[in-house]
């Protein structure tokens, strides 16, 4: 057998550790199952080049032997409960993954140098564990992140007796903001996820050197410092995350070279400054930049409406009591007015004073005749 593929169905209990007659097995996927217990060691014995055991419920520490899978390009163990450190010799031995995804785990440690070494990683998942330390700069040496290559269809064809078989591999990426499956379209793809850590450190510089990037996502980690002038070479990226962090600073003006994006978030930093003018960046809501100390379109035209200076606080101020002032003078004329149009001639005028008095008088009296109707 070439191919098991038992997804989404109701497995459950542990993999058997039985797998060592099974030497022609290229690819296994058990994926979408009630799974439990620990990856069976004779598993690594096998020749396989996908290894799919994504949303199990299996827990322990990845076995040494799945080293000897020297051939895989494809191994997602994510949305398990794997705990320990990310393995070291997955960047030494298994130098031909193109996608590995260890999302949603119980990952700890620290990221391994060594993972820089897989020169055919397209699609790098660490995302929602408990990994520490810095982002590796070393980063910028995974190649098919930096250069552009021949895009793999990831299509796998095996014989049976009667017939010759195909299909296209899947993976179920975090990409845009939002999950999805690629499938046909996979090749196309080269991501970075290691959001929902607990990274330290500022985000390398090295990275901008991965030009072929579509996909990064750093969001809610520890990271502090400013966001790297270098993030701007990356002129393919369509979707870049960044927010929940403590990055301080301006954003750079290189952002503008970013043409492709289609999902932008910086927010709930410490960042300062105007947004960068850009088709892409204007074309993004306030929920990207919200939580910053940002201002400029397209959160305000101009920096007194969002994030206001000193001076300007102050003229905004005295502008204000001046209109104050102009009211009180407003009502002083009014009441002066009519008090010398009015009231002032019954002082100073005596034929008007008891026209007056005879008019107010002659009132009184047909009221009190009126009442007195009445009763």
């Amino acid at each position: 057998m070439e191919c098991l593929a038992i997804e989404r169905n109701f497995l459950s209990g542990e993999i058997p550790d039985c797998w060592n007659h099974w030497r022609g097995l290229g690819y296994l996927n058990l994926e979408n199952n009630n799974l439990t217990g620990k990856i069976p060691p004779s598993l690594g014995h096998l020749n396989l080049l996908v290894l799919n055991l994504r949303n199990n419920g299996m827990f322990g520490e990845l076995p040494s032997t799945l080293q000897l899978s020297t051939s895989l390009i494809m191994l997602d163990l994510s949305d398990n409960h794997f705990s320990g450190s990310v393995p070291a010799w997955i960047g030494d031995k298994l130098s031909k993954l193109e996608i590995l995804s260890l999302r949603s785990n119980n990952f700890d440690g620290h990221i391994p140098q060594k993972i820089c070494q897989l020169q055919s990683l397209r699609i790098l998942d660490l995302g929602h564990n408990n990994i520490s330390g810095a982002i590796p700069k070393c980063f910028s040496n995974l190649s098919a992140m930096a250069n552009k290559g021949n895009q793999n269809t990831y299509m796998f064809q095996w014989s049976s007796i009667s017939t010759n078989n195909f299909f296209y591999l899947r993976a179920l990426l975090v990409l845009n903001g939002r999950q999805d499956v690629y499938s046909t379209i996979l090749g196309l793809v080269t991501s970075i996820c290691l959001s929902t850590n607990r990274l330290i450190g500022e985000i390398p510089k090295e990275l901008g050197s991965l030009v072929e990037l579509r996909s990064l996502n750093v969001s809610r980690n520890l990271l502090i410092g400013n966001i790297p002038d270098e993030i701007g070479n990356m002129k393919l990226m369509e979707s870049l995350d960044l927010s929940m962090n403590q990055l301080t600073g301006e954003m750079p003006s290189s952002f503008s070279n970013l043409n492709f994006l289609n999902h932008f978030n910086v927010s709930y930093n410490n960042l300062t400054g105007q947004i960068p003018t850009s088709t892409q960046l204007q074309s993004f809501g306030n929920l990207s930049y919200m939580g910053n100390h940002l201002y400029g379109p397209p959160l305000t035209k101009n920096r007194s409406t969002n994030r206001t200076p000193t001076d300007v606080a102050n003229n905004g101020s005295r502008s204000e009591g001046s209109n104050v002032n102009w009211l009180y003078v407003s009502i002083v004329l009014g009441f002066v007015m009519g008090f010398s149009g009015v009231v002032a001639p019954l002082f100073y005028i005596k034929s008007w004073r008891h026209a007056y008095y005879r008019k107010l008088d002659h009132i009184g009296r047909k009221l009190y005749m009126s009442l007195g109707y009445y009763r």
